[in-house]
């Protein structure tokens, strides 16, 4: 899909957010992509997700998996897509995890999907789960890369927008300097 493409989606859905946002990564930017909004129309993610599906439809893969709350929507539309098991990895005490009876037997191909990247910790995490199940990891697939960079995974890495947001640490923000109230609209608490 063109950037573009994908941004009027977003804007169609009031899903690109302007302000001052607490990033998961830690990182704090003036712009945010909620997904959820975008995602609760099944034709959007029918689009948005059926770019990942499409991308990665020769691959031999038995489970989608992602990393919850976020990617939840997105693991599911995608395996809908693909036909696959759909599961999703979750934190317990901080750590992420298999919960729910969901399982992944050793030596099944697993692609990892997720709605928005950053740093990339989350995707991280949960392939940290699929490698400790004795998982094959073939691919990692998001709606939003804004890392600014291409991400680093040694699999096949697939976004369906990549962009350039900036972000700042929290000692360098402008928006704190300014005084303006910092929201955390995502899905995992972090103490400010």
């Amino acid at each position: 899909m063109e950037k573009d493409e994908v941004l009027c989606i977003f804007r169609k859905a009031g899903g690109l957010l302007e302000g001052h946002f607490l990033l998961t990564s830690g990182l704090h930017s003036g712009q945010y992509f909620q997904c959820a909004r975008v995602l609760q129309y099944p034709r959007y993610a029918r689009i948005l997700c059926g770019d990942i599906a499409a991308h990665f439809k020769n691959e031999k893969i038995d489970v989608v998996i992602a990393p919850a709350i976020g990617g939840i929507v997105v693991a599911q539309e995608v395996g809908r897509q693909l036909k696959k098991r759909t599961i999703f990895a979750e934190r317990e005490k901080g750590t992420m995890m298999l919960r729910r009876g969901f399982h992944i037997d050793r030596g099944e191909n697993v692609l990892v999907v997720e709605d928005v990247i950053t740093t990339g910790g989350s995707v991280r995490e949960v392939m940290d789960v699929v490698t400790a199940h004795e998982g094959n990891i073939v691919g990692i697939g998001v709606i939003v890369n804004r890392s600014g960079r291409k991400a680093r995974f040694k699999q096949d890495f697939h976004s369906v927008v990549h962009l350039s947001v900036v972000m700042y640490s929290p000692g360098s923000c402008p928006y704190c300097k300014e005084g303006k109230p910092l929201v955390k609209p995502g899905s995992r608490n972090i103490k400010t």
